[in-house]
């Protein structure tokens, strides 16, 4: 009977992802070009060339004519691009993916990350102006596949593709060249009633992302005096020194997490003590989350990594089943699945795999699921609900990341402000509120638990501690639970330093922004959760 009941649920399991793939649709191909066929030389005749480098097509990829876009040396770094533009109507709405094969010969290193090789969109919306692009390309570099993904506004007035080079020297090379989009899951509720949460009989859990090398006075300071009764715990492999490939190395990477948990183990006994739920992060997934070109994780190229992943979730289910202090397992951290090699199966897919997988050794623990690519709030939309029971949806909030990772993220000046406006919107808890309602959406459609895995501002962003304030305010009125990144783990992200960027200690007396959070872990009730079965 056991097996006959596993073979049933396997088929319903299976028919609802089915059911799942139909509704989410196949890519709509918004834009194609090889620069190729009978009309090749016509082939960049609807496309506007702007600057006075060399534009042409010349043979490149297999033999075949490709666009070719140089900025000579001669004339000095400057910026030479073709632009063409996109049906905009077709593509409000969506997530499109651009991709294309890139080559590049001798482009200097510009200014700013965003410069280079260009590959980028500009999307137009009343309240301004947008640029998402696959930034960190110049250099000499054979053909490769490059892409990005977008979500392109429900108010875009226009769009336009944008492919050269910007604010440098150097030759590029395009070909196949597809730009395609995504509408938003749209299926119905898969569950009523109260929403799973892995915390019955706890109203919130309200904690911090902490280091990997986080200690038991550590804990003691978090939970024990600041109130905070969660901890976010990663999972965190830093390159091998000396083996910038030592994440390709399975049997280094299980040395590794063995390492990794035996730590952990040796800290429950604090977080019990100082009442701290955990959150088990898998920080770097086998593989590692390095980017490989096309803008995607090892995880997604090859069959090994995926095969390990799910082993590593079956080791780590295995060892916590059954233990109260955890809450929770994050499956991995901010996903890139941007390009998934033939034969593999893409986020959603090896997500439910190994949800499933964890769901048949531990019923209680709550499996936390982001959305790729990279967690963010506007992905949720895009990723239909996994057919497993005890799911909780987690996303982490930075936008705008001018302002949150200003000084920290290569060519964000500092100085923006919040609330203000930042690339020609105004930020405000208004916006944010916004912003942040597809996630409430998502959460009351599907009868869903969310969880703010990560957000902050860095600590000299003037206007941190407002942000943060209209942040969790918005997480509370929705019943979010959230961790703040990050307790004790870089000084940037740190509410204990002072907001003066030059600081090497922590300040004197308690920051607003440390104040902030305290007053929360305030309101937390200290008791360990009562288990809810997994029946939804």
């Amino acid at each position: 009977m056991r097996d006959a009941s596993h073979l049933r649920l396997s088929v319903l399991l299976c028919l609802l992802i089915c059911l799942m793939d139909r509704a989410c649709g196949a890519p709509e191909v918004i834009l194609q070009t090889g620069f190729e066929g009978p009309q090749a030389a016509q082939a960049l005749t609807s496309w506007r060339t702007s600057g006075n480098g060399l534009v042409g097509l010349a043979i490149g990829f297999q033999g075949k004519p490709s666009l070719r876009v140089e900025q000579p040396v001669a004339q000095g770094a400057g910026t030479t691009t073709v632009s063409i533009p996109l049906p905009v109507a077709r593509m409000r709405g969506t997530r499109v993916n651009v991709r294309a094969m890139i080559r590049a010969e001798a482009v200097a290193t510009p200014p700013q990350v965003y410069n280079g090789v260009k590959l980028m969109l500009v999307i137009v919306t009343p309240s301004g102006r947008q640029y998402p692009a696959r930034m960190n390309l110049w250099g000499t570099f054979d053909w490769r596949p490059e892409a990005f993904q977008a979500v392109i506004p429900s108010d875009a007035t226009e769009a336009v593709l944008v492919l050269g080079v910007e604010q440098t020297t150097g030759t590029a090379w395009f070909d196949d060249v597809r730009v395609t989009a995504v509408r938003p899951y749209a299926g119905t509720p898969v569950t009523s009633g109260p929403a799973y949460t892995g915390h019955a009989g706890i109203p919130r859990l309200r904690g911090a992302m902490v280091s990997p090398d986080v200690t038991a006075d550590d804990l003691r300071v978090l939970g024990g005096e600041w109130g905070a009764n969660l901890i976010r715990y990663q999972l965190y492999w830093v390159t091998p020194e000396g083996r910038p490939d030592g994440w390709r190395d399975l049997a280094a990477y299980d040395a590794w997490l063995d390492g990794r948990l035996n730590y952990l183990d040796s800290l429950l006994p604090a977080c019990r003590k100082y009442g701290l739920h955990v959150v088990v992060d898998l920080h770097t997934p086998p593989g590692g989350n390095i980017l490989l070109p096309g803008y995607v994780w090892p995880l997604f190229q090859e069959r090994r990594y995926q095969n390990k992943f799910l082993q590593v979730w079956d080791r780590i289910a295995r060892r916590y089943k059954g233990n109260k202090t955890v809450w929770g397992y994050d499956l991995a951290n901010e996903p890139i699945p941007s390009d998934v090699a033939e034969g593999l199966m893409d986020w959603h897919a090896l997500a439910t795999r190994a949800a499933q997988l964890v769901r048949r050794i531990d019923p209680e623990h709550a499996i936390i699921v982001e959305p790729g690519p990279g967690g963010g709030y506007d992905q949720i939309r895009f990723f239909a609900p996994l057919p497993v029971r005890g799911i909780v949806y987690s996303v982490h909030m930075y936008e705008p990341g001018a302002f949150t990772m200003q000084g920290v993220t290569p060519g964000l000046p500092t100085g923006v402000t919040y609330p203000g406006t930042v690339q020609e919107v105004y930020w405000d808890r208004a916006q944010m509120e916004k912003s942040l309602q597809t996630v409430a959406d998502y959460q009351h459609h599907y009868h869903v638990a969310i969880y703010i895995g990560e957000f902050s501002a860095v600590r000299w962003a003037p206007g941190a501690a407002q942000y943060l304030r209209d942040a969790i305010d918005i997480f509370e009125k929705n019943g979010w639970d959230w961790s703040y990144h990050a307790f004790r783990e870089w000084q940037g992200w740190s509410v204990e330093y002072p907001s003066a960027p030059k600081a090497t200690r922590p300040a004197p007396t308690p920051t607003d922004r440390e104040r902030l959070l305290r007053a929360w872990y305030a309101k937390n009730r200290k008791v360990h959760a009562n288990r809810e079965k997994s029946t939804q």
